[in-house]
């Protein structure tokens, strides 16, 4: 602007043609469509308050793992154990509640992984230490320190590639599958009172399998497609009472069961993409692509 005027806010019309002649010293005025001449698309305003609802079931989830932790060092894992898997049914919960209540916030997305790194990255960690891996000395906090720091990584990763990464598929073991398997497997032994020094070896094997997992390109499905507003056939609802039934047959045999399928289905997944020549990675470089629109959402 020409020094030694004062400044008032010009009027829409104005601004435009101060545009015009200094086109350099007048912010660019916004096209009709909300898009500037740069051709930048607006950037979408975050929801940046604190609800209640969705905070509250993360809080909960939170204190499902931090209850976990406390059992364990007072010996009880069964009890610890049936934490973990408390703070699973939670972790599932508080995001399709917030999506469902239109209460998804950036607060709740960094409280989420926060919780998540307590319940699914150091609570099973430290159980598993307690209850095996410290008859082996330093090769057991190894163990679960990797996995404790594969579930950093492997939640970091998440948080970074949230708008790239397919929908329908997790890149790497979730980690409430990766925790499930740990304290699904201390569950399970403790029930059948199974002696921890006979299974030293293999919770250090299975300790390390669901960690570095984590941290793998392996896809794992996510069910994230499956839409609950959605009408679905009677026959589904008979398939989930079946599958409750099931599970109350014995919870710890089922449960542990379940998730030792899920966590090498990752792997089918990719040797049978791979055989059919797709693609095996589930990160887009590029989600304006046609194949790709929908996928990402």
């Amino acid at each position: 602007m020409p020094a030694g005027l004062p400044y008032t806010k010009p009027l829409p019309a104005q601004r435009t043609l101060a545009w015009l002649i200094y086109p350099h010293d007048v912010p660019h005025p916004p096209m009709h469509d909300g898009i500037d001449p740069a051709g930048a698309q607006p950037q979408p305003r975050r929801i940046k308050g604190i609800f209640l609802l969705p905070n509250m079931i993360t809080l909960a989830a939170l204190f499902g793992g931090f209850y976990a932790v406390i059992m364990a060092t007072n010996g009880r894992f069964d009890l610890a154990t049936i934490g973990i898997f408390v703070a699973m049914v939670l972790d599932a919960l508080d995001g399709r509640v917030a999506r469902m209540t239109r209460t998804q916030s950036a607060f709740g997305e960094q409280m989420d992984s926060l919780s998540d790194m307590v319940s699914f990255g150091a609570a099973p960690a430290l159980i598993a230490y307690e209850w095996a891996l410290r008859d082996l000395g330093r090769w057991g906090w190894i163990a679960a320190f990797v996995y404790c720091a594969c579930a950093a990584l492997r939640l970091a990763r998440f948080n970074v590639n949230t708008s790239v990464v397919d929908k329908r598929f997790f890149q790497g073991l979730p980690s409430p599958a990766a925790a499930a398997l740990v304290a699904g497997a201390i569950w399970l032994a403790t029930e059948a009172e199974v002696d921890p020094k006979d299974l030293t070896w293999a919770m250090f094997a299975l300790t390390l399998y669901a960690g570095l997992t984590m941290v793998t390109n392996v896809p794992f499905y996510s069910f994230k497609d499956l839409s609950l507003r959605r009408s679905v056939p009677f026959a589904a609802l008979v398939l989930i009472a079946l599958a409750i039934a099931v599970i109350n047959i014995h919870p710890p045999t089922v449960l542990f069961g379940l998730f030792v399928v899920y966590g090498l289905s990752g792997y089918g997944v990719y040797l049978w993409r791979r055989s059919k020549g797709r693609p095996v990675s589930v990160v887009s470089m590029s989600t304006t692509e046609p194949d790709e629109r929908g996928l990402h959402d």
